[in-house]
């Protein structure tokens, strides 16, 4: 397929970052092919990088649906030739402004290409054999040539996160050592300049509750271990070895039964949740037919539906924490199945994201099963 297209239709005028984007985009590949879904997946953990939010990314996700295979390739077509009317619809209804807003970003952050017509329509031009010679609309090839380089940015990202998380952790249990040795000192006379000790220790605590880089996360890691060392060096704390866990751990110790009652009450409470109620993938099939779309290819086993609709839930609304966390709680069968069914009623729900968050919440405290609004669509399907 040949690509003869250069500059926009319309108002919208060339510039440099266009013309930038579009010799990228037309470069040499250094990849023969990509998972459209690894390039999107990587491209979530790094899209403030790229200038995106949230739902644009959905919008992208949109799109690749109606790219018909599941990787891209270098050598076919990857240009998107749906109408605006066919994107709104498979992105729930959203309005135009929203949808050409988006467009916009994800050309500016040169992720996609515009190909436009001589009128400004979308379309693709077929040869003799049915193959597609010529197609004007969203080219995707951008994401084949950047695949690279989102790639190595979502990896340090994910590194740069785990060494925050990690430094979090550290400087937590610093946190409680230094405020537990201060309460043991207090407890035992021990009063000299304690109260500027406390004070230090209060005020690490709520600048832990900021969202900091990670140069602000090491440099208080560095500030809080001087602070722990300053701790045990001003009070010279001696805790007698039998009184060490009743100081330094208020968490009770189970006994061996207490502990097998314990581990035996969170297996029960999660097998009240399961036994009883598996749902059948055939069940979530055939009474939610709008997901097809957004599988790339048809659903034989729970991991194919879980997989396509981790892919959805972002475009509903719901955001990455809602989705990990009823995927704990319900178990990622129960949440896809949930969310399956409000895909086929997505009209009548005002915020997805609240509503599934609210049915995580439910599930958590065992008052929710995907069951019932399955039954209750297989209900209205059979009365139809």
């Amino acid at each position: 397929m040949r690509t003869v297209t250069t500059t926009p239709f319309g108002r919208r005028p060339v510039t440099a970052d266009l013309l930038d984007h579009q010799a990228k985009g037309n470069g040499v590949s250094t990849l023969p092919s990509v998972g459209k879904w690894d390039v999107l997946n990587s491209l979530s953990v790094v899209r403030d990088q790229y200038g995106i939010g949230d739902r644009t990314l959905a919008l992208l996700q949109v799109l690749l649906t109606f790219h018909p295979h599941a990787e891209l390739t270098d050598g076919t077509p990857m240009v998107v030739f749906a109408s605006n009317t066919s994107i709104c619809e498979r992105a729930h209804g959203m309005p135009e402004s929203t949808l050409r807003r988006h467009l916009a970003a994800l050309v500016k952050a040169g992720l996609i290409l515009r190909h436009d017509s001589p009128n400004g329509k979308r379309y693709a031009r077929r040869g003799q054999g049915g193959q597609i010679t010529r197609a004007f609309g969203f080219d995707l090839r951008p994401l084949l040539t950047l695949a690279p380089e989102i790639a190595e940015r979502a990896t340090a990202e994910m590194q740069r996160r785990d060494r925050i998380k990690e430094l979090r952790e550290e400087i937590s249990l610093m946190l409680r050592d230094a405020t537990k040795l201060i309460l043991y000192a207090i407890n035992s006379g021990q009063s000299a300049n304690l109260d500027a000790f406390d004070d230090q220790a209060q005020l690490a605590r709520r600048y832990l509750r900021r969202k900091l880089s990670l140069t602000e996360i090491e440099e208080m890691h560095a500030r809080m271990q001087s602070f722990l060392t300053d701790v045990h060096n001003q009070l010279g704390v001696d805790i007698p070895q039998d009184n060490t866990e009743e100081i330094l751990d208020e968490t009770p110790v189970l006994s061996g039964n207490d502990a097998r009652n314990e581990r035996h009450y969170h297996s029960s409470k999660k097998e009240n949740l399961e036994i009883g109620s598996e749902v059948p993938i055939r069940m979530v099939l055939d009474n939610c037919p709008d997901i097809a779309p957004y599988l790339d290819r048809p659903a034989r086993t729970w991991p194919d539906l879980v997989s396509a609709m981790c892919r959805v839930a972002p475009m509903t609304g719901i955001d990455a924490r809602g989705w990990s966390d009823a995927c704990r709680i319900m178990g990622p069968e129960h949440a896809t199945a949930t969310l399956a069914a409000m895909v086929q009623r997505i009209g009548e729900i005002g915020n997805p994201g609240a509503y599934f968050r609210a049915l995580t919440k439910k599930a958590g405290e065992g008052r929710f099963s995907p069951i019932p609004m399955l039954k209750a669509l297989e209900g209205a399907r059979v009365a139809s």
